[in-house]
């Protein structure tokens, strides 16, 4: 089961990347989004994104054991948190670059209580994070879509 958790977690091992694993996880989120989400429903989009979040407080968990607290090669938060940062958003080019810019930016940076959730324990910190940032991220963007800046 292990075995399985790792390869989950690290997203089909993209987290093994050395540098900037998170970054390369949520650009495979964007594109495999812009390529199946014209076919789903808002419904199967929620309950995919929750899911994700669900096996990722899981996932991390377990694999802590191995790889220590928080580790680079989980990178399934980074796929929660661009899938977060994606939902209800219009598909097209633009948007994902943008979410894609803002989810990367406040995973980065951490303002606003995200970095205070990485002391969550276990499976929660690993993922609390991202899906704030991801949320922020949503928020932004809506926003700018509101506003009619593109």
């Amino acid at each position: 089961m292990i075995k399985l958790h790792q390869i989950l977690t690290s997203f089909f091992g993209i987290g093994y990347i050395s540098k900037g694993g998170g970054t390369v996880a949520a650009i495979a989120t964007a594109i495999i989004w812009y390529v199946a989400m014209p076919s789903l429903t808002s419904g199967v989009v929620i309950v995919m994104t929750l899911l994700v979040i669900g096996y990722g407080l899981w996932g991390a968990s377990c694999v802590e054991q191995i790889w220590g607290k928080d580790s680079s090669k989980v990178v399934i938060d980074e796929v929660a948190g661009m899938m977060i940062a994606l939902v209800f958003v219009p598909i097209n080019l633009t948007n994902l670059m943008v979410a894609l810019g803002l989810f990367r930016f406040f995973d980065i940076t951490k303002p606003l209580l995200i970095r205070q959730l990485e002391s969550w324990p276990k499976g929660w910190g690993v993922m609390a994070d991202d899906v704030l940032a991801g949320l922020y991220s949503n928020i932004v963007l809506q926003g700018l879509l509101y506003l009619n800046l593109w």
